[in-house]
């Protein structure tokens, strides 16, 4: 009990992240040893994220029993902070009972979340096990389409009558805080549910008693609807830094809440997609070290396949070139030099192009002056390379006119590269397909295919051959 208590006095003067490593070492320590007292002791201390992450770095086969150390209202908070495939293992692995107490206390945004991962036969087993009003609004969430403000909303929330006092409105927000998750903002609606305003908490503090809210609220609202794409949702409450943002439908019923929590979790995880897409790789929006190795080969060689192929036409243009490589062997030595730093120039470009994209920077700019900008920016990075190039090359191989042909062509293929990663993006995007994931295997295509047909056309002008 006294190194536990020594424990406890660590945890308290550590960081995030030394936190979660010493819990779930000393966690799996204990429960390896069977001293499971002394590992329901260490997790009185943290909070229920550190411990979520702490469970998740357990092996396996202990995720349900450390999952069981904890009370029932530790268990339903921590829950919520784990991970998908965690989630579904412990629906697998705990009483029935257990699993029916858990996710009937989720929040129905939550809960819908999870459902989705789920397999549509648990999905069915665990919505016939809940109460009748949770039931119905996990029905209602799954309702709507996958990806939009519907989706990811939450319906605890606050609505006033535009006929209140304050005092009345003030004393119906202490009846109803429990049964909200966001009470900092109140929703204002007339007798049919169309929202008419919104008011703040602290405006209600601030204001006499008796004054009326339809007098004090806010009635230029910015809403979304429920068919609203979720990334548009995110960049909306990041633009007003806003802490929820009200939906509603088409005939402006206010129906629920997207609060900043959910925006957060959307924006790593539209983040995490781009970043995985831009090296061609598809997670599916799942955790990518938690996938099956099998699968992970699966979805990643796919545009390694298509960079094969390419590999193999930029052989055979190499091939048809035999005649001028016969006569100028050294001109071979530089192809990786030109078309990798071509494919680096057009990664670049996308990258940027794609950013700008999902933050809306670039929609104040019109398609052709982002492409313009890019070009420009390829040539002065051609010429500065091209420069360098073309004296490295005289250096290494002693002939003005291979150094001139080498540096000239850098020219040329970070112009092309630049254009092709900016300009890629936008058809990619015009097709409705992901840009993120098209544009990385299809720029490299690009600048190896053409960038050794300019390289060698211009040796051959430079080199008279």
């Amino acid at each position: 009990m006294t190194e536990t208590n020594n424990l406890n006095s660590t945890i308290q003067n550590l960081s995030r992240r030394e936190l979660r490593d010493l819990v779930r070492t000393q966690l799996q320590m204990l429960l390896e040893a069977g001293d499971l007292q002394g590992a329901k002791s260490i997790l009185v201390p943290v909070q229920p994220a550190d411990i979520a992450e702490a469970i998740e770095g357990l092996p396996k086969a202990m995720h349900a029993l450390a999952f069981r150390l904890l009370s029932k209202d530790e268990a339903i908070e921590v829950y919520e902070y784990l991970d998908y495939s965690v989630q579904e293992r412990l629906i697998e692995e705990l009483k029935s009972q257990e699993v029916c107490d858990i996710v009937d206390q989720m929040s129905p945004d939550d809960r819908a979340r999870l459902f989705d991962e789920l397999p549509a036969k648990v999905v069915n087993r665990l919505l016939e096990q809940l109460s009748p009003a949770e039931r119905q609004a996990t029905a209602q969430l799954l309702g709507y389409e996958a990806d939009t403000a519907g989706r990811i909303m939450t319906l605890e929330l606050i609505s006033l009558k535009e006929n209140l006092t304050v005092s009345q409105a003030l004393e119906q927000i202490r009846n109803l805080a429990n049964a909200s998750e966001m009470i900092y903002y109140l929703y204002v609606m007339d007798a049919a549910r169309r929202l008419t305003g919104i008011v703040s908490l602290r405006e209600l503090v601030t204001s006499q008693p008796e004054q009326i809210i339809g007098k004090i609220m806010t009635r230029d609202v910015v809403f979304v609807y429920t068919d609203t794409d979720q990334e548009e949702v995110a960049r909306l409450i990041q633009r007003y830094d806003f802490l929820a943002v009200p939906v509603v439908d088409r005939e402006q019923l206010l129906v629920g809440i997207v609060t900043v929590d959910d925006v957060i979790d959307i924006l790593q995880q539209e983040t995490t997609e781009d970043i995985y897409a831009l090296g061609g790789v598809q997670s599916g929006g799942d955790n990518y070290f938690q996938m099956n190795l099998l699968e992970i080969a699966r979805k990643r060689v796919v545009w390694l396949l298509v960079l094969l192929v390419t590999n193999t036409v930029t052989g055979t243009i190499i091939k048809s070139q035999e005649d001028i490589l016969a006569k100028v062997v050294t001109l071979t030595a530089f192809i990786p030099l030109l078309t990798g730093t071509g494919g680096n120039v057009g990664a670049q470009s996308s990258t940027v192009v794609i950013r700008g994209m999902n933050t809306d920077e670039i929609r104040s700019l019109g398609v052709l002056q982002v492409i313009g900008r890019e070009a420009i920016a390829g040539a002065f990075l051609g010429g500065m390379l091209g420069t360098i190039a073309t004296v490295w090359a005289y250096f290494l191989q002693g002939r003005l006119e291979v150094a001139i042909a080498v540096g000239t062509s850098l020219v040329a293929i970070s112009i092309l590269a630049s254009i092709s990663g900016s300009a890629l993006p936008f058809l990619f995007r015009y097709l409705r397909l992901d840009p993120a994931l098209m544009s990385a295997p299809f720029i490299t295509t690009a600048v190896d295919v053409v960038g050794v047909l300019i390289y060698f056309n211009l040796a051959r002008v430079i080199l008279k051959l």
